[in-house]
């Protein structure tokens, strides 16, 4: 962060000669000697003298200040003009003289320079009141005005010197010749540096007020004004006292000088400011999207990026993205209330003397800020009944009952030193309501959400993580997991081309493969729930997220055409060994990765780019970059459309009976498609599904791959961020149904390739060993045709038949 007075803005790009006449200059320059002389300042007197000789040929030209550039940042926006993020050393909005309200110019010269139009840059009064008051000093520390003030920051660097001082008049003198009154206060408006990374008072006014300049109140007024002497002194955001009374000086200072009337101040006076926190700075939580852009932006431009004023617009959606953010804390934060408390994050001291006590919070709640809704607070006292704590408004506060019940463990008797919530503990607190408060602790699991346009490639929602100033890891795009069963819908896919059916049934059955078959140590599979159901149908078997019928499957596709067939979604063929494992998702892929070739089922067979970067202007709006692209090309083609359809009607069934059968039942619509998938040992919990308008992938894990909990699965960890985002972003859209494309036929409720149709097809896998019923069942319309037994399920009934068929 820049320092208060550390020189920030370029200095202008070539010198151009002054071609004014240096006559009225020097009339000027004399006229200053003279006041200097009258002030009986000798010493200045006579280095001014010199440097008329020496000084004035170096001194920099101003003539490019006519045409003032400062660095401006690179803005990222969501598409509806929302600010996702900033980048640069300066936060900059320039306002010309006439956009600058009058209330703030008053403000400002009140304070600053309430002489400005009437003196020739140097105020002589206040420079002889700083030469008497710095009689003996080392070092100067005269008044400046707001011209010596623009040298200064411009030019100059900030030290105190009677050097750099003689510097600042001779350019003071210099600005004013070549540029009139409004286009110097226009600079200085725009340029000073404010704090917050703010220069500039419109920046500062929305930095700190959240509105645009032109709406600030004199009571706003006065407080930005108050800035530019200290910015961290006057903070009112960190140092609201302090600021509170410059402010009550500068409405003094602004009455003084008829800016404002004695009614105005009075009312002034008692307006209460509503100031805008540190962290709600920026409005839409997109820090990880709005990281991306600026990589991909200084990749293209270089460090230029940071300093002529870009502004990129992305493809998110701002409600969206909101939805999105809170979707994945609330899942964080729910999976969080079922683990141990961990302890209190810090252990201060407290001393008895009410000012250093404030002392020691205020240092205590700093090194441990807010996380959003998670706020930290220092306890006070504490017992199995009842916490009180303080936050940073010195305000104590009472914890009971229900906000309790997670830190149990914590206010035990029992509880270790590092766990125990006693007087001096930072904890972290929820509020609940508009009075309760929970205590609470940051998690350490961590999680992942993106959604897109599965049609465009449009992204319109992404969280690489938890919290981006805890990780910035993003894991949207950089998380490679194992995908798990989320997998399988594209290893089924391509069994779709080798005749599979959604009836052909797949024997549930226990599979072992020694050490000589796998090359390796010997691997027995396992289904989730350990449990082994027999025959049963693809459909049913894929809802159910069966693993030996998915390796049965693979088993029929051969690993190496899978492989090389989930290339076409976008995976990498080197990330996904030719192994039978690939059937239980053993690969690697990232969220981003998953989302994309979901899309493919969603669009009917296309594989589109997710794409962020919509368009890019520069700071006179002149675009210079456009995402002209529609939707996708037959050339995107890379499955047809019956596989999709009939892999969106196997996801659907998912949604509706199978391990994410909370969907339909929750959002209540049928149009719901995707899968869950779930890690050995419960290490990654993944749901990847999609409206026919929209898919988005849900990843929840530890960063150091580890158990999420015995019974932690993709339906209850990550469903239920996917559906809590579904229920905002699908609010309204209408219910879409897939018409059936060419190629396919229905028979008894069931699509099939029309090639494939019951009994052309692959018939059954794994079947080799009777079961029962089997050889109770006949061929339909011949002889010795027998009912089937009763506790066969419809749909293995079906199948069986369908084995039998011509």
């Amino acid at each position: 962060m820049p320092k208060e007075n550390e020189r920030k803005p370029d200095p202008p790009a070539k010198a151009v000669s002054s071609a004014r006449s240096v006559v009225v200059w020097v009339g000027r320059l004399a006229v200053g000697l003279v006041g200097l002389a009258v002030a009986g300042v000798a010493g200045i007197l006579i280095a001014v003298g010199i440097a008329l000789a020496v000084a004035y040929p170096n001194l920099p030209d101003v003539a490019d200040l006519a045409d003032y550039r400062p660095k401006l940042p690179l803005r990222v926006l969501t598409a509806d003009g929302q600010l996702m993020g900033e980048f640069g050393e300066e936060r900059r909005n320039l306002l010309t003289i006439g956009e600058i309200p009058d209330v703030m110019k008053n403000a400002v010269l009140a304070i600053e320079d309430a002489r400005f139009f009437e003196h020739s840059g140097v105020d002589y009064r206040g420079m002889m009141r700083a030469a008497l008051a710095n009689l003996g000093r080392a070092k100067s520390q005269g008044a400046s005005t707001i011209t010596m003030q623009v040298a200064r920051n411009v030019y100059l660097s900030a030290e105190k010197s009677y050097t750099r001082k003689i510097y600042e008049v001779l350019l003071t003198f210099k600005l004013e010749h070549l540029l009139t009154k409004e286009q110097i206060l226009e600079i200085y408006m725009n340029q000073i540096f404010l704090g917050q990374r703010a220069y500039g008072f419109s920046t500062a006014s929305q930095t700190y007020f959240g509105k645009p300049l032109k709406d600030v109140t004199i009571a706003e007024a006065a407080m930005l004004a108050g800035l530019p002497k200290a910015p961290s002194a006057y903070n009112p955001i960190s140092n609201p006292k302090r600021a509170r009374i410059r402010q009550l000086h500068i409405i003094d200072r602004m009455v003084e000088n008829g800016f404002i009337t004695e009614i105005e101040a009075e009312q002034a006076r008692g307006e209460k400011l509503s100031l805008r926190s540190a962290g709600s700075q920026i409005r839409v939580h997109a820090e990880f999207a709005a990281e991306m852009v600026r990589q991909a932006i200084v990749a293209q431009y270089g460090d230029e990026a940071y300093t002529r004023g870009l502004i990129v617009t992305t493809s998110l959606r701002s409600e969206d993205q909101r939805a999105a953010y809170r979707a994945l804390r609330n899942g964080v934060l729910d999976f969080e209330r079922r683990q141990f408390y961990r302890g209190p994050e810090l252990f201060v001291t407290l001393p008895t003397d009410p000012a250093a006590r404030d002392e020691a919070i205020d240092d205590a709640l700093n090194e441990r800020p807010d996380n959003d809704d998670l706020m930290s607070a220092v306890v006070l006292e504490a017992s199995a009944r009842k916490v009180v704590a303080v936050r940073q408004d010195g305000v104590p506060f009472e914890i009971m009952g229900e906000g309790l019940r997670a830190v149990q463990s914590g206010l035990s008797d029992k509880a270790g030193p590092n766990v125990k919530i006693r007087p001096g503990a930072v904890i972290r607190v929820i509020k609940v309501g508009d009075k309760d408060w929970r205590i609470t602790q940051l998690p350490e699991v961590e999680a992942a959400f993106v959604a897109m346009d599965p049609k465009s490639g449009a992204v319109r929602a992404l969280v690489g993580g938890f919290d981006f100033q805890k990780n910035k890891f993003n894991h949207v795009t950089q998380a490679w997991r194992q995908p798990g069963s989320s997998f399988k819908p594209f290893i089924y896919s391509a069994a779709l081309e080798k005749g599979l059916s959604p009836m052909t049934v797949v024997n549930d059955a226990p599979l072992f493969y020694s050490a000589g078959e796998t090359g390796g140590k010997p691997w027995e599979p396992k289904n989730y729930d350990g449990k082994f159901d027999g025959p049963m149908s693809v459909r049913r078997a894929l809802a159910k997220s069966k693993n030996m019928v998915s390796i049965r499957v693979l088993q029929l596709v051969g690993t190496q055409s899978a492989q090389e067939w989930v290339t076409r979604f976008g995976f990498d063929a080197e990330r996904h060994p030719p192994y039978l494992t690939m059937a239980l998702g053993a690969g690697s892929v990232t969220p981003l990765q998953m989302a994309a070739g979901y899309a493919v089922f969603a669009n009917g067979g296309y594989r589109v780019s997710p794409t962020l970067i919509t368009k890019v202007t520069d700071n006179k709006g002149r675009v210079i970059f456009a995402d002209e692209s529609s939707g996708p090309s037959e050339d995107q083609r890379v499955i047809e459309p019956r596989n999709a359809f009939i892999m969106n009607s196997l996801l659907q069934e998912i949604t509706r009976s199978g391990t994410a059968a909370r969907a339909q039942a929750t959002l209540k619509r049928p149009d719901l498609y995707g899968k869950t998938g779930t890690t050995n040992d419960s290490v990654d919990a993944w749901f990847v599904g999609y409206q026919p308008t929209l898919v988005a992938a849900a990843w929840v894990g530890y960063d150091t791959p580890r158990n999420l909990g015995s019974r932690e699965t993709g339906g209850g960890l990550s469903l239920p961020i996917w559906m809590d985002y579904m229920k905002h972003a699908l609010n309204g859209v209408p219910v879409f149904q897939y018409e059936p494309p060419a190629a396919v036929i229905n028979v008894g409720g069931e699509w099939y390739y029309e090639e494939y149709g019951p009994g052309r097809g692959v018939r059954g896998l794994g079947l080799d060993d009777p079961w029962p019923g089997m050889p109770d069942v006949g061929v339909p319309g011949t002889e010795g045709d027998e009912p089937l037994p009763v506790p066969i399920p419809s749909d293995v009934r079906r199948g069986i038949l369908d084995l039998f068929r011509n």
